[in-house]
């Protein structure tokens, strides 16, 4: 008897094992499922005889969860062995079931990721329930982490090497039952659970004798082996596609995942198994990148949705109807958003025209979605039924959330509130997403400032996940509340932050841009800029997207600091990437993608076209202090001058109580601006540094020396370092 595998079998000899781990909400492949999964497999194979076929299916909403990341986490070089000897069990029992000469059938009633779907892949057929909400696929390396239950080397052999390393593998691509199905990671889509235990035992019926394809006399590996001259010749081109893809930046898990790949389909199926077992044992034991990802991606964004910033006490809330104001990107985008989870939404503009236009953006992603089989015409239609354009303020009535997302300018918000406020709900939510504008002080445009907050969402609204709450002064904890459930009820993740002038992601971006455009500045080559983002980890270059967010829009943000601080009686001090910004803009009228000109060219239709000569020309290119392209030690400078610069904007934000949540930092910073995934986030950034925050406080005062005193350790964190203390205190891990 098995805490969580059931093992029931019925007359005609089918044994149906249900994952069902009576502590958990979810399966996971812990220890007490590691000692059942042996336990059941050799039962199996003892009562085999009496054994006609295996129906693997789940009692939970999800199929299986994965591993144990509690246990993976805590993983360190001395513990290799023992990794190696658990990952060497759990394989052996799955292969045991795989090899025991009956048909074997996965009934996959949820999702199925990870070592979850490391389990269907041991089965000899996979049925899976036609769920939305259900995902199939081998995520592990947006963890840092491969497939280490047998999923490299199965998936290799099922689809070939090729395919099993683009469409599985190096990408965590999680799919959509119905894509799943015709990428042949499941062999069947039924519509209801009768009718796919129904199909599992028909299929075993059908099939009394089944066997794995790479089990089976004959079998040829799906375009061959990597010593077949046809792959010969294109598997050099998997790592350089890889690599482009990464644009530079250096990941452990895909490397080895392409190892384990390669070297496993040169040999017979359990030898691969162990390679795999080595490359798996090495990032979980070894890579430092591989304890961030796990922590960022799973424990920090865990402690986000499970409600760590949500004040307690308060009834879940959900608006029934919506008033944005603002058809323009922004507005337009958050509509689409609201109307997308089943809001009604009054879209509201100067006139009903540009209204009218900004629902013209749903329109499109609509468009879209019906020609690429996302969504069905009537859904798509019924989306934009609730819509409603208008330039009428009374159109606003009874709406009990309003989102704003006006021109930046305080004086404008004031009017439109002013405006607006009249005709909503009595006890109606106030956000506006500003990304830059102190709410404290944009709340003094409404009658009820305890019910007003931010929510600054990224552009594009369908496509960003992260949406950051900012609390000001007079906000309620009751509007925090409900502010965090309007961002979960939109299917994005919440970071809280009180307030300031630019929050936490608008100002710590700013550092990791400012310290780029100083470069150019200084004479070094734009491209060696570039080049140094991209192999940093950033998601787009630095000058790429300072075009993107416009070169006058830090200007402004400059202005209005410095006008803070004269009436504060405080000196402001300049950044010298704002002497590089004026020039670009007041000299040469460059102001970004969206005059045609910027660090970059533009053609007409506003694609890039190359990086602007004149940077060389006007910033140093003929004189002593120009850096060339191929100077690495200067790369590596460049990479830390805008990682470091961020991680000290971030420590000054939780010395000012701007963050109150290390997950709210890490993920904020990840999902908001683009901080580099293998770090494990802005903060823990800092405590991944070698040498933790000693190394770190001793590097930043090399950067000081060579840069400036803006890359000097705040003084709390030179306490930290001088105690031997982490900048993340153990217990919130």
């Amino acid at each position: 008897m098995t805490d969580t595998i059931r093992f029931d079998r019925d007359d005609d000899g089918v044994v149906t094992l249900t994952l069902d781990d009576p502590q958990q909400s979810a399966n996971t492949m812990n220890a007490r499922f590691q000692d059942d999964l042996l336990a059941t497999a050799a039962r199996l194979e003892r009562e085999v005889d009496d054994v006609t076929g295996i129906i693997l299916t789940s009692a939970k909403s999800t199929f299986f969860a994965g591993g144990d990341l509690r246990e993976l986490i805590a993983a360190g070089p001395d513990d290799a062995a023992e990794v190696a000897a658990t990952a060497t069990r759990m394989k052996g029992a799955m292969r045991t079931i795989e090899t025991l000469g009956v048909p074997v059938v996965a009934a996959i009633n949820g999702a199925a990721l990870g070592g979850g779907y490391e389990l269907a892949l041991m089965c000899h057929h996979r049925i899976a329930l036609d769920d939305p909400r259900s995902r199939i696929g081998c995520p592990e390396v947006t963890l840092g982490l491969l497939p280490g239950g047998g999923g490299v080397v199965r998936t290799v052999r099922m689809l070939g090497v090729v395919p099993a390393l683009t469409d599985v593998l190096t990408q965590g691509q999680q799919y959509r039952v119905i894509d799943a199905l015709a990428r042949g990671l499941v062999d069947a889509v039924v519509p209801d659970l009768d009718t796919m235990l129904a199909d599992a035992r028909a299929w075993i019926v059908a099939h009394p004798e089944s066997v794995q394809p790479w089990d089976a006399p004959g079998y040829r590996m799906p375009g061959g082996t990597p010593s077949h001259p046809t792959l010969a010749a294109n598997l050099p081109a998997v790592p350089a596609t890889l690599k482009a893809q990464l644009k530079g930046a250096h990941y452990d898990a895909p490397h080895h995942i392409v190892a384990a790949a390669v070297e496993g389909a040169q040999v017979p199926f359990d030898r691969a198994i162990e390679i795999e077992t080595r490359w798996f044992v090495d990032l979980a034991c070894n890579s430092q990148q591989a304890t961030n990802m796990i922590q960022a991606f799973f424990f920090d964004l865990q402690a986000i949705t499970k409600g760590g910033s949500r004040p307690d006490g308060f009834d879940a809330w959900r608006p029934t109807r919506v008033a944005v104001l603002g058809a323009g990107m922004m507005g337009a985008g958050i509509a689409y958003q609201c109307a997308k989870v089943g809001l009604d939404v009054v879209l509201k503009d100067v006139d009903v025209d540009a209204a009218d236009r900004g629902k013209d953006y749903s329109r499109r992603l609509v468009a879209k979605g019906v020609s690429r089989g996302k969504v069905t015409q009537d859904d798509g239609d019924a989306l934009l039924a609730r819509i409603t354009p208008t330039g009428d303020a009374e159109d606003a009535a009874g709406c009990d959330l309003l989102i704003e997302a006006v021109f930046e300018s305080p004086d404008l918000k004031h009017a439109v509130y002013a405006e607006v406020e009249p005709h909503l709900a009595d006890d109606a939510l106030l956000c506006s997403n500003t990304s830059t504008l102190p709410i404290t002080q944009l709340a003094t445009g409404v009658s009820r400032p305890e019910d007003f907050i931010g929510l600054h969402f990224f552009s594009p609204v369908d496509k960003m996940p992260l949406v950051e709450i900012i609390v000001g002064e007079a906000t309620s904890d009751a509007a925090l509340a409900r502010a965090f459930d309007v961002v979960m009820a939109l299917r994005k993740t919440p970071i809280v932050v009180n307030d300031s002038r630019g929050f936490f992601t608008s100002r710590v971006i700013g550092t990791f841009l400012n310290e780029a455009v100083a470069a150019v500045g200084e004479g070094v080559s734009p491209v060696l800029v570039e080049r140094a983002g991209s192999a940093a980890g950033y998601p787009a270059p630095p000058l790429q997207l300072m075009d993107e967010l416009t070169l006058t829009l830090p200007q402004k943000i400059e202005a209005a600091a410095a006008a803070a601080d004269q009436a504060a009686g405080v000196d402001h001090p300049r950044h010298a990437a704002h002497d590089v910004i004026d020039r670009m803009v007041d000299d040469f009228a460059r102001g970004g993608r969206k005059d045609g000109a910027g660090f970059y060219d533009y053609d007409d239709e506003g694609n890039r076209t190359g990086l602007w000569s004149g940077l060389w020309e006007h910033f140093g290119a003929d004189t002593d202090t120009h850096r060339h392209e191929g100077d690495d030690q200067l790369l590596v400078d460049l990479q830390e001058r805008m990682l470091f610069a961020e991680a000290i904007e971030t420590v000054r934000c939780v010395d000012e109580g701007v963050l109150t949540s290390f997950p709210d930092a890490n993920i904020g910073s990840i999902m908001g601006i683009g901080f580099p995934a293998w770090t494990g986030g802005v903060a823990q950034y800092v405590d991944q540094y070698p040498g933790g925050t000693t190394g770190f406080v001793a590097r930043c005062k090399e950067l000081a020396d060579r840069h400036g005193d803006r890359f000097l350790a705040p003084d709390s964190l030179v306490a930290l370092a001088e105690s031997g203390q982490p900048f993340r205190p153990a217990d919130t891990r």
